[in-house]
């Protein structure tokens, strides 16, 4: 991080949206090692839906191992050719990937000065990377904290017309038990976002 990223002061709304979104980006980029496994395991939640999902995501970091999340991830995003679920923007919305909706996201990053990590591979529509600029539009990892207005446009362009579904079939994957509260709290999260930019705030 830079001296000028590092110098950033965002509110604490946004400080606690951009905890969410890397908490997801981080549990859908990669297998959690047993270090994030021991950090989720203390998390705390409250009596809401959403504070439910944490508890219960915490309650299994506990209980399980690195090497059992590992061949969960594995068979929902992997797989012998594919995994359970495919989950990227251009399959969700064309039902093929590296399709337009992929072209259109590569357009607004190039506009928004967010390049492609050197080491990921996968077409930059998928889930986790979309979680994770959606972060850094907030907290000003691609320059100033992007505006409300900017936020609001990439979040209806590129997130909310096909992440709650990802999300919803996350929680019902035959696969599921990890990841299960993984979906659903992407799922709320997704629903609080959309709902909060529809009044214009967050």
């Amino acid at each position: 991080m830079t001296d000028a990223a590092q110098d950033i002061r965002i509110a604490e709304e946004d400080r606690l949206r951009v905890e969410v979104y890397d908490l997801l980006a981080a549990l859908l980029a990669d297998p959690p090692s047993k270090e994030r496994l021991r950090a989720l395991g203390r998390l705390v939640g409250d009596t809401t839906p959403f504070g439910t999902a944490v508890d219960t995501l915490a309650k299994l970091a506990r209980a399980t191992s690195a090497a059992t999340v590992e061949r969960e991830f594995n068979d929902l995003f992997i797989g012998i050719g594919r995994g359970e679920l495919l989950p990227f923007a251009s399959y969700y919305l064309t039902g093929f990937l590296n399709e337009k909706p992929l072209a259109t996201l590569r357009k607004d990053m190039a506009d928004l000065s967010i390049a492609r990590a050197p080491n990921v591979y996968e077409p930059e529509d998928n889930i986790a990377s979309l979680m994770e600029m959606m972060a850094g539009l907030i907290d000003g990892r691609f320059g100033a904290p992007a505006s409300l207005e900017k936020q609001r446009e990439f979040f209806n362009r590129h997130i909310a017309p096909w992440a709650g579904h990802f999300y919803s079939d996350l929680e019902k994957a035959r696969g599921s038990v990890f990841f299960l509260p993984v979906g659903t709290l992407g799922r709320i999260f997704i629903d609080i976002e959309r709902e909060a930019f529809r009044l214009g705030g967050t």
